[in-house]
């Protein structure tokens, strides 16, 4: 069969990390929708696997984590009867975890908003670190078992909770009511309540829904299918990490945390799939 050659997977790539669809991505580059998808799986599972090898033993001071809500297949009221209650079909939410001073997004969790993602999220952020620090979370009660269960006491924990008016805003049903006010609620150990706050992950869930069609609201361009969604969310964070230079830091968000020396590429992505594939032809 025949491959796209390394310069065709950068366009195809840098066409997907700038927020275009699968489709809006075949016209631009001419390349084939099957070969962009299965370029999309390829890449996203050697994003997947770099990223869990290299975002270990972090020296973070301050993380602040969220949920951002997507559907797959289609909107939850509109799911089959046999395929209700299936993960992958309707409501997905992605657990994201972003150090407030590097900005670098250090975990992320693709599953449902209950109990046991949130346990199984704040556990991998446990594991990547190296050193105690100060988390903010919003007001999900799913976190407090959560990060009880994998920090214990080696923790300053708040919470951050948004206090709603009942009036609707100008957007309706797509908004929710204004926000009137925060109240800050220490929880675990000693948090500095000038720290408390979620305005930075809040602003990366806009930056995934500006980067990735998937999640962008009233669209077409939502995900059909679970493992797409999640390697979509891979390379979104790869890119972010390692290729795009954030705007306040001057550098990206890995370089400031010490995770790599040097200014990555999309072409930099691309070798590690086609390392990858030399393995696999030599083996």
């Amino acid at each position: 069969m025949r491959k796209l050659s390394k310069e065709k997977r950068v366009r195809v790539l840098a066409a997907l990390v700038e927020g275009n669809s699968i489709r809006s991505t075949v016209r631009m580059t001419g390349v084939a929708k099957n070969t962009v998808v299965k370029l999309l799986e390829d890449i996203g599972k050697v994003c997947i696997e770099y990223q869990d090898k290299k975002l270990k033993n972090l020296t973070c001071k301050r993380i602040e984590c969220d949920e951002i809500w997507s559907f797959c297949y289609s909107k939850q009221k509109n799911v089959p009867k046999d395929k209700k209650g299936e993960f992958g079909y309707g409501d997905v939410w992605t657990w994201v975890a972003i150090d407030s001073d590097t900005k670098l997004t250090l975990s992320w969790l693709v599953g449902l908003r209950d109990a046991d993602h949130a346990k199984v999220f704040m556990n991998d952020i446990k594991g990547r670190l190296s050193n105690k620090v100060q988390l903010t979370t919003d007001g999900l009660r799913a976190y407090m078992e959560a990060v009880d269960e994998a920090f214990g006491n080696d923790i300053d924990y708040a919470m951050l909770v948004k206090l709603y008016g009942l009036e609707k805003t100008e957007a309706g049903k797509y908004s929710p009511p204004k926000c009137i006010g925060a109240r800050r609620q220490s929880l675990i150990g000693n948090p500095k309540a000038e720290h408390v706050s979620t305005s930075y992950i809040e602003r990366q869930n806009l930056t995934m829904r500006m980067s990735m069609r998937r999640f962008t609201r009233l669209t077409n361009g939502f995900s059909k299918k679970i493992d797409n969604l999640e390697y979509a969310i891979a390379l979104h964070f790869m890119y972010y990490n390692f290729v795009r230079i954030h705007r306040t830091l001057k550098v990206t968000p890995a370089m400031e945390a010490g995770v790599t020396k040097r200014l990555w590429n999309i072409g930099d992505i691309v070798e590690l799939l086609e390392e990858k594939e030399r393995n696999m032809s030599s083996n």
